[in-house]
This record gives structure tokens, sequence and C-alpha cells, in this order.
């Protein structure tokens, strides 16, 4: 018989995560090519409870920005990330880190992405890198897409929505696979999977102008990433068996507004929704009421038998999510549109209206784990807040320390309950470029860096109180919150 877990395994993998679009900078060295994150202009104008898409825009608007030198677009800068890895993973191994999730810039590779041969001082740096994350005493845990598509892919083919888009991705992945095979064990294929209309520039590399069923060229772009994804899944099985290969989520989990059995059903639609992304790469097919939903929306997504047979035959291995918040579903108010809900007045605002709710970490996480059994890894979860310095220099940022913790209570709540969770990578471990706002405001890190959001600034690292608390935290093995 088994027995109940009393807290996290011996073996457990405590570090943080961060996107190579957001902290390497170097935008335009040693042959790397443009990406969709190199034209998000920062707007000082932001508002910041109210962003519905991250960067992309129109065609026009695209190629504008792409030959702008008036605006700022921070992610082509990052934290410098690119030139001061070795000191910045010096602060994450000090903390204790067991491992560190990044992502490798696809258009370091290929700056084109439809190249025959990679760029060999983009692979350089990446051998550089994962050596010394693993010289510093961390697993490396590696996303092949993170919002980092060649922007030549974009503007050539249509991004995701192309057929054509599969084989130069798995060429890609080819590459980096036979490349880092014996380095990295744990790979995430896609960044959040399902973040779509919210990221469908930076994911799957679709403008704004581009098709008039815009919903349907996201699903077919979706269904042409789970493709590839099957086609790296079967190709890792041969170049490496050892290594394990991941899908990943943005948690999407609603509750209902009200016991209201309106309120209820809308809320369960738009879960299982949610849950298609990861029922296809898991369960291997389409679910009917995916189906369903596609025939009463006009939406026609090209599925051939090769396509279904290869997702049958290669699920991922395990499912890394990433949680910050959560949102409930009120049936006067909300549709079954991805990610259309409504704040919980239950729960206390952030700035940008990312509304805490640990409890529903504990509530997602069993969910999918229930529904899958599947090993879990946390891949982002943290506290985007406005750190003040003292005088001395200090930060006392007691707000994140409380958040995280909470958090991880109802993590260890989950493994006391059975769930397998390989990982716990907090998001931004140190200061990055925001996803959503591409601002420098809003502060992740337990290593603050010196640098505003127009980039100015000493780009100085200094150790925020939680960097001591997390440091107790995984010297403990979480037993110390």
């Amino acid at each position: 018989m088994k027995k109940v877990p009393q807290g996290f395994p011996k073996d457990f993998l405590w570090g943080g995560a961060v996107a190579a679009c957001q902290i390497e900078g170097a935008y335009d060295a040693d042959g790397r090519g443009l990406s969709t994150s190199d034209i998000h202009e920062y707007d000082k104008n932001l508002d910041r409870a109210n962003i519905k898409k991250e960067g992309g825009g129109t065609l026009k608007g695209i190629l504008q920005r792409m030959n702008d030198t008036e605006g700022y677009y921070p992610k082509r800068f990052g934290i410098d990330f690119y030139h001061t890895y070795k000191e910045d993973l010096k602060l994450m191994q000090e903390m204790g880190f067991k491992a560190f999730r990044t992502s490798i810039s696809w258009s370091r590779i290929f700056p084109n992405g439809d190249e025959e041969l990679p760029n060999e001082k983009g692979l350089q740096f990446y051998d550089n890198l994962i050596d010394e994350i693993i010289k510093d005493g961390m697993e490396p845990i590696i996303t092949m897409s993170h919002y980092d598509i060649p922007l030549n892919l974009v503007l050539k083919y249509g991004g995701f929505a192309n057929k054509k888009m599969i084989d130069f991705f798995v060429n890609y992945a080819t590459v980096l696979m036979n490349r880092f095979k014996g380095k990295v064990k744990y790979w995430i294929v896609c960044n959040q999977v399902n973040l779509i209309p919210t990221v469908q520039f930076g994911s799957l590399g679709i403008y704004d102008d581009q098709a008039e069923n815009m919903e349907e060229l996201m699903y077919q772009a979706v269904h042409n990433q789970f493709v590839a994804g099957a086609k790296v899944v079967k190709l890792a099985r041969d170049i490496d068996p050892t290594m394990h290969m991941g899908t990943m989520v943005a948690d999407g989990t609603f509750y209902p507004a009200t016991c209201k059995p309106e309120d209820v059903v809308l809320t369960m639609k738009k879960n299982r929704m949610q849950y298609f992304f990861t029922d296809v790469q898991f369960r291997g097919e389409y679910p009917v009421y995916a189906l369903r939903y596609f025939e009463e929306n006009n939406i026609h997504v090209e599925v051939s038998a090769e396509d279904e047979q290869l997702l049958r035959e290669n699920p991922m291995d395990f499912l890394a999510i990433s949680y910050y918040n959560s949102k409930i579903v009120d049936s006067t108010k909300n549709t079954i549109k991805a990610f259309d809900g409504s704040q919980n007045p239950y729960l206390k605002p952030t700035p940008w209206e990312w509304r805490a709710d640990p409890l529903g970490f504990y509530n997602s996480l069993s969910q999918y784990y229930d529904r899958y059994e599947k090993p879990l890894m946390i891949a982002e979860n943290g506290l985007g807040a406005l750190d003040t310095v003292e005088e001395d220099g200090s930060i006392h940022d007691d707000y994140r320390i409380d958040f995280l913790r909470q958090h991880i209570e109802q993590l260890k709540e989950c493994v006391k309950d059975g769930v397998e969770v390989l990982a716990y990578l907090s998001w931004g471990p140190i200061d990055l470029v925001s996803s959503s706002s591409a601002e420098m405001s809003k502060r992740y890190g337990y290593i603050y860096v010196d640098q505003d959001d127009f980039g100015n600034g000493t780009k100085k690292r200094s150790r925020k109180d939680s960097f001591y608390w997390y440091q107790k935290v995984i010297e403990t093995n979480g037993e110390e919150l």
C-alpha cells in the first residue's frame, strides 16, 4: 500500500525560471536574427490593468517597428544576461538552486528560421550557458520555443498557421537535442501552448490582420504546434531515450461566480476547453467536445490521418504549468471564449489585476494530476510587484515572501495527496523585462537589477530579503517557510 508523503521528495528540484527573450539582450550579436520579441515596444502610457495582448499588431505595424529608431524595445536588451550569465548563475547557486529553467532563442540558432544549417556562434553560447548551469550544481531545464520565433518566419510564411513551420521547428529542435544530449534531461517543447489569443504573436507567430477568421487560424496554428511537438517527442526517443519531453500550459482554471447552474455549466465548458490542449498531447486525440466547439463556431482545422497517428503514438512525458492567479465565470457577463473571465471579488488585486489565489494553485494542480496522472513541473509561479530600494540599498519584499510561502504551502498539500511534482521553478529569480507589459518596474526577482523601464541604470545586482528566505526554503527542502 502507498504511504502518505510528509514533505517534498529528497531529490526535489527547487529553482527558478526565466526566458531568453526577457533577459539575454544582445539581440544583434553573433549572428542572431530578429524575433517576435524584438518588436514589443514599451509604452509609458500603458494601462497595466487592461493588457489584452503581448506585442504583435498588424502587419503594417510590425514592419514599421522593425525599422523604428525612436521607440524603446526592452526585450532587445533584457538585463544583458548574454554577457552576465556567469555572475548571475553564481547568485542562483548561492541560494542553493537545484534547477534553472531558461529558453533558447530560436533566432539565435536559425536567424531567419528557414536556413538548412544553424548558426554555430549561437549554439556555442548555449553550450557555454548549459555547461555553466551544470557546473553550478543545477539541472538545466530548457524550453525550445518561448515567444522567440524568428521574425522572418512570421513575415514570409505566416507563422505556425503555415504547415511548413512544422519542418522548420523540427529541424531546429533536432539540432538542439543532438547538440545538448547528455546535458539536458528535461525539455519543454513550447511555452504556454494554450495562451491564445493573449500571446498569439509570440507563441504562434500570427499577426492581428492575418485572416478574417482569426480563431480558426489560431487553432490551426496550435494544431501545427501539436504535430511538431509529437514529431520532436518521437525523435527524442531515438536521439537520447533518457530525455524527458514536456508540454506547458498557463493555468486557466476558472471558478463559477455562483452556484447558479448556468455559471457552473459554463465554467465546466470553459475549463474543458483549457484541458483541450493537454488532452490532445497526453491522450493523443482530439476530444469530441472540442470538435463540437469547432463545428459550432465555424472553425475548420486540417488534421490528416498521419497527424492523428503521430499524436496518438507520441504523448508528452510531463506537464509544466505556470500559475499566477485565478478568475471566475459569470454566465451573464462571460463567454466560452478563451480567458474571458471576471475578477474574483474575494481576492486582492495587484496593479496589473493579477489576483493571487494560493488555494486555486492547489485546486488547479490537483485537477490536472487527477486527469492525467502525469508528473507535474511548476514551471512558473511568482509575484510581479513594485519594489522600493531603501537608502541603505536594502529591498524589503515581505509581500513577495508571503505570496511564495502561501503557494509552496499549497504545493506541499498536493504532494501529500500523492501528486507527483518534479520541480518548483519560481518565475523571474532575477528581475527581468515583463513578458506582458515590457516593463522592468514589474519585478519578480529575489535579485534586484538596477535598471528602469527605458534601460537606464547601473545594471548592478543586489539581494532582496526574499533571496535569503528562498535560500532557507531550499536548504530545508521546503520545511521552513
